[in-house]
């Protein structure tokens, strides 16, 4: 007979109702899921983990004494899948999508949340180790953006690579593809849209196909409408609708 495997699941959710609606949701709709402990603070949370040894944490970005990155810094030695659970902020997703992290927005879809946990039990079934975790500490911990890491999934699974290696990003249908220092190229399971929301500064989209490290640019020339001639002698079409924001970033 094929038994379920369960999943030793934690809850780690500082609102008793928030944390109640999830737990019920994941009994009623993923019985793949053990919950095995809870946790409403940081300080709580760490020994908490350290005991249990979970396989899978449900993790809310905002808690009280620290957040989501203080828990991962203070279980680095552990090695467990994680889904995030966060309301909207611009900085908290930022970061989950540079590190391709799972994350479900409050108030939880349970759409979402069986989509997540069967990513989730796939990469387990597969023993897929692939530590997101650490990739999100060592960024957090990085305050100079070229230097944090990115997550690319590719076609043939994960590659991390720092945000400075990186020159250019050109839109390819469903995939973009990802032009490197080292003069290789990636081609990344994700719409160009994506790196434009992910990406900070010195990333500037230029083109609807074209995004720029601005730090490779060497040239700038106004004829044939505009183009960017990058340090491999690259030339890059600007747009009339991106090019007032590429000069005005120059000017400054």
């Amino acid at each position: 007979m094929n038994t379920l495997q369960r999943i030793k699941s934690v809850i780690l959710e500082d609102e008793s109702a928030a944390r109640e609606a999830l737990k019920n949701y994941l009994t009623k709709y993923c019985p793949q899921i053990e919950i095995v402990g809870e946790a409403h603070n940081c300080k709580e949370a760490i020994p908490l983990l350290h005991e249990v040894e979970p396989q899978l944490v449900f993790l809310d970005v905002e808690m009280p004494f620290g957040n989501a990155f203080d828990v991962l810094e203070g279980c680095k030695d552990l090695y467990f899948e994680t889904i995030f659970v966060t309301a909207f902020s611009e900085y908290s997703l930022r970061a989950l999508n540079q590190s391709a992290a799972y994350y479900l927005l409050k108030p939880i879809s349970i759409e979402e949340l069986i989509l997540a946990v069967n990513k989730v039990q796939q990469h387990i079934i597969n023993k897929e180790i692939f530590n997101r975790n650490k990739i999100l500490v060592e960024n957090f911990r990085e305050n100079k953006p070229e230097k944090q890491q990115v997550i690319l999934p590719t076609l043939e699974g994960f590659e991390v690579v720092r945000m400075e290696d990186i020159m250019r990003l050109q839109g390819n249908g469903n995939f973009t593809d990802i032009y490197l220092k080292n003069k290789t190229k990636k081609m990344v399971c994700r719409f160009l849209k994506h790196f434009s929301e992910i990406l900070p500064y010195p990333f500037l989209r230029v083109h609807k196909s074209h995004i720029i490290n601005v730090d490779h640019v060497v040239s700038y020339h106004k004829n044939s409408g505009g183009y960017i001639t990058l340090t491999d002698g690259t030339e890059i079409e600007v747009s009339s609708s991106y090019k007032d924001e590429f000069l005005r970033l120059f000017k400054n």
